[in-house]
């Protein structure tokens, strides 16, 4: 059967920049969902009823519509940032076909002379400017899709407040139409001047003297965190985080988070990387949230309690880690039995009762134990001298299907 749903990626220059396909899509379209700017651009003759969609946004006015012919209206490329990612996962492939404009980040690299490959693209719209935070570091070249006219002047404050005001910024209007048009400036000298709802930010992130490293390794310093001292140190942490080995997509428990930092750098590897902090004291739970935000990852998850009662209803992890509160009883079993097969969990502990808690775990589940000692050059009197950090026992295990199936037939 031919596809019943077409989508159509439209530009700034409206119907008459659409190719034969898309315009025939149109004329043959029993309805046409899109937002209000886009149906606008549509002529009259069109026979096809328009619906508007729906607030807040919901594709299943068009799912309902299945075997009648249907358009869909997008900007640019609709798998790009757009509503063709949210349908791919409600339609099959065979049900649908995308025609594609150029989009806006393509335009902008036109207009720039900027490889595309080389820039990063940040979307936020519908998302909070913090996602920014991640992706600005010296040199780094930005395509970010604004959520309105006030984004570039909200960019220009985050860059400033971050230590990157030298930054170029160049907004790009209307991208392809009639009223395109350029702004060009630095960030410490935004001028605020009004922007049309339809932008796009070009930055070329620059950083000042004295402006904090943040790399995207594992490790950051521990003064990019805000803290009580309940942290995981930064040598510890990287060592943590190989041994966590995150991958794209994967979900990490943060049980017992304290300030959150195994969490965040763990999303910080990859834009697809999941994590939920489990935390219980209120006031880590305030350092958390300004962390998440300040170091570019707040869609990472709080959840205010304390293991293991905190952890039902959970999504299955793909890996566990658990800084805080070995030696209270249950939480190893119940992020054991919670973690899918072939995922990783990693324990940490300082004190004695809490590595008496992760070798019993070892004798009866295996794994690995490791005893971190680190120490660091400190005066004394005229000279220097070595101070010991306390020692740090890291369990590393990983959860076969024999253990699944085990943990099974001990719940029955």
């Amino acid at each position: 059967m031919p596809a019943w749903l077409t989508v159509v990626g439209i530009g700034d220059d409206g119907f008459a920049g659409l190719g034969r396909a898309a315009r025939r899509a149109l004329l043959d379209a029993a309805i046409v969902f899109g937002g209000e700017r886009h149906l606008a651009m549509l002529p009259a003759r069109l026979a096809a009823r328009r619906e508007a969609w729906p607030r807040p946004f919901d594709i299943a006015p068009v799912l309902a519509q299945r075997n009648t012919p249907v358009c869909v209206l997008a900007s640019g490329d609709p798998m790009l940032f757009g509503v063709g990612a949210t349908l791919a996962r409600q339609v099959s492939a065979d049900e649908w076909r995308v025609l594609p404009a150029p989009s806006s980040l393509s335009l902008a690299a036109a207009r720039l002379g900027w490889p595309l490959q080389e820039v990063t693209a940040v979307s936020l719209v519908g998302r909070p400017l913090a996602t920014l935070n991640v992706h600005v570091y010296d040199g780094a070249r930005l395509f970010v899709l604004s959520a309105d006219g006030t984004t570039p002047a909200a960019l220009a404050a985050l860059l400033v407040s971050r230590g990157f005001g030298a930054s170029r910024m160049v907004v790009l209007e209307h991208l392809g139409g009639e009223r395109e048009r350029r702004l060009d400036g630095r960030a410490d000298a935004w001028s605020g001047a009004a922007v049309a709802v339809l932008n796009l930010v070009a930055l070329e992130c620059r950083a000042v003297e004295g402006a904090p490293r943040l790399p995207l390794t594992p490790g950051l310093p521990d003064d990019a965190f805000r803290h009580d001292g309940q942290l995981t140190k930064r040598d510890v942490r990287a060592i943590t985080l190989t041994r966590l080995a995150p991958s794209p997509g994967e979900l990490l428990w943060d049980v017992g988070a304290g300030s959150g930092s195994i969490g965040i750098e763990w999303m910080r590897t990859h834009p697809a990387c999941r994590a939920i902090a489990i935390e219980a004291h209120a006031e880590r739970q305030r350092f958390i949230e300004h962390n998440r935000d300040a170091l570019g990852v707040p869609a990472l998850q709080l959840v205010a309690g304390r293991a293991p009662e905190a952890l039902q209803g959970l999504a299955t992890p793909d890996a566990i880690f658990i800084g805080g509160g070995v030696t209270v009883p249950g939480v190893l079993d119940a992020c054991w039995a919670q973690l899918r097969p072939g995922g990783r969990l990693v324990a940490n502990a300082v004190t004695l009762q809490g590595e008496a808690a992760l070798a019993a775990w070892r004798a009866q589940h295996g794994g690995t134990l490791t005893r971190i000692a680190l120490a660091e050059a400190q005066p004394l009197g005229g000279f220097d001298t070595w101070r010991q950090a306390l020692p740090v026992t890291l369990l590393e295990v990983a959860k076969s299907d024999g253990d699944a199936q085990l943990d099974r037939i001990t719940k029955q």
